[in-house]
């Protein structure tokens, strides 16, 4: 049987989330429930030219919502995607920027993780 999927927002996840008008964070919230469902589809997709960096993205009024995510399968009990955090764009590019800033905050958490472990 497949380990249940749990989704986390680290902070700046759950501050741009809390952030964005109610349509697009029901939209969002939606994606984030059919993933964690085991639905996938365009609204959870991995990120070419990555480092194991996945997007939330959704559509609302011409304006595109993506909260950046990566996977942390290390536990036993439950798979976790853990999202670093958002933007908004009006275009359907990804600035690779974000996309560093989303590889080093999970760079970020397995260090911190693995200190944890270690204690």
């Amino acid at each position: 049987m497949e380990k249940p999927i749990e989704v986390i927002l680290l902070k700046q996840a759950e501050d741009f989330t809390d952030s964005i008008d109610v349509n697009p964070k029901k939209k969002l919230f939606q994606a984030i429930r059919k993933t964690k469902e085991r639905l996938f589809g365009q609204w959870f997709t991995k990120l070419k030219n990555s480092d194991g960096i996945f997007e939330f993205r959704i559509d609302d009024s011409g304006k595109y919502y993506r909260l950046f995510a990566f996977w942390d399968t290390e536990g036993e009990e439950i798979s976790l995607v853990v999202a670093t955090h958002g933007l908004i764009k009006k275009t359907n590019k990804t600035p690779p920027y974000e996309i560093r800033k989303a590889e080093k905050i999970k760079r970020e958490y397995f260090e911190e993780k693995n200190k944890k472990a270690k204690k």
